[in-house]
C-alpha cells in the first residue's frame, strides 16, 4: 500500500503543470499548493496563444475563457485537464463537457481537494490514453487481417492458387523478408491495382 502511494506521489511530482487562472486568491492557493507537492508549475493569464513545451496537466478557469479558444489552444496536445469553476451553471457544465475535463474543482479553492482532483485527473487521462492505444492497435490488426484476406483472395482468383497455398506464400515471403504479412499483402494488392491501371488484369491461369 505504501509503495502504491509512493508511486502516485512520484507521478504527481513528475507532472509539468500549467495553471491558466487569474492571480487572485484562488489562483494563489492553487499555485502554492501545487508547488508544495513538488511538481513543476507554470502560470499564465489570460489564455496564451500557444501551450509551453512539455505541459502534461492543465488547471484552467473555464468561466473566464471561451471553450472555442481553449479547444484551439489544445489542438495537437493531449494534457490532463482539470476545470476550475465558480458556479455549476449551464455554461460551466458545457465547458466541462466540451473539454472532456478529467477533473473539476469548485471555488473557493482550498488545499483540501486539490491533491485528490490532481490524482484522479492524471489517472483518468492515463487510462484513456492506454485505452485509446489498445483500440488503435486493434483497429490496425483488423485492417491488416482484411488486407491479408484480400491479398489471398487475389492470389486465388487471379493466380489460380488454392487458399492454403496462397496463405503459405504470403506467410513464407513475410518470413523471408522479415516483415509482416500485412506488408506483403500491401505489395500484392498494390501490384494488382497497378496491373488494372495498365489494362493487364486478365487472369493468368485462364
Amino acid at each position: 500500500m505504501k509503495a502504491h502511494s509512493r508511486r502516485i506521489m512520484d507521478d504527481l511530482r513528475r507532472a509539468r503543470v500549467l495553471v491558466i487562472h487569474p492571480r487572485d486568491e484562488d489562483g494563489t492557493v492553487l499555485i502554492e499548493h501545487l508547488k508544495r507537492l513538488g511538481c513543476e508549475v507554470r502560470t499564465v493569464w489570460p489564455l496564451p496563444a500557444s501551450l509551453p513545451d512539455g505541459i502534461d496537466t492543465i488547471f484552467i478557469s473555464v468561466e473566464d475563457t471561451s471553450s472555442d479558444q481553449i479547444a484551439h489552444l489544445l489542438q495537437g496536445h493531449d494534457p490532463a485537464i482539470i476545470a476550475v469553476v465558480t458556479y455549476e451553471s449551464p455554461t460551466s457544465l458545457k465547458a466541462i463537457f466540451d473539454l472532456n475535463a478529467h477533473g473539476v474543482m469548485s471555488k473557493p479553492l482550498r488545499p483540501l481537494g486539490i491533491l485528490t482532483q490532481f490524482t484522479l485527473a492524471r489517472y483518468r487521462h492515463g487510462y484513456e490514453t492506454r485505452l485509446t492505444g489498445k483500440v488503435r492497435k486493434l483497429e490496425e490488426t483488423l485492417k491488416g487481417r482484411r488486407l491479408v484476406d484480400r491479398a489471398i483472395r487475389l492470389l486465388i482468383d487471379v493466380q489460380g492458387m488454392n487458399e492454403d497455398a496462397a496463405y503459405r506464400l504470403v506467410r513464407d515471403q513475410a518470413t523471408t523478408e522479415r516483415v509482416t504479412m500485412t506488408s506483403i499483402a500491401e505489395d500484392i494488392v498494390a501490384a494488382h491495382e497497378t496491373m488494372i491501371r495498365l489494362g493487364l488484369n486478365r487472369d493468368q491461369h485462364s
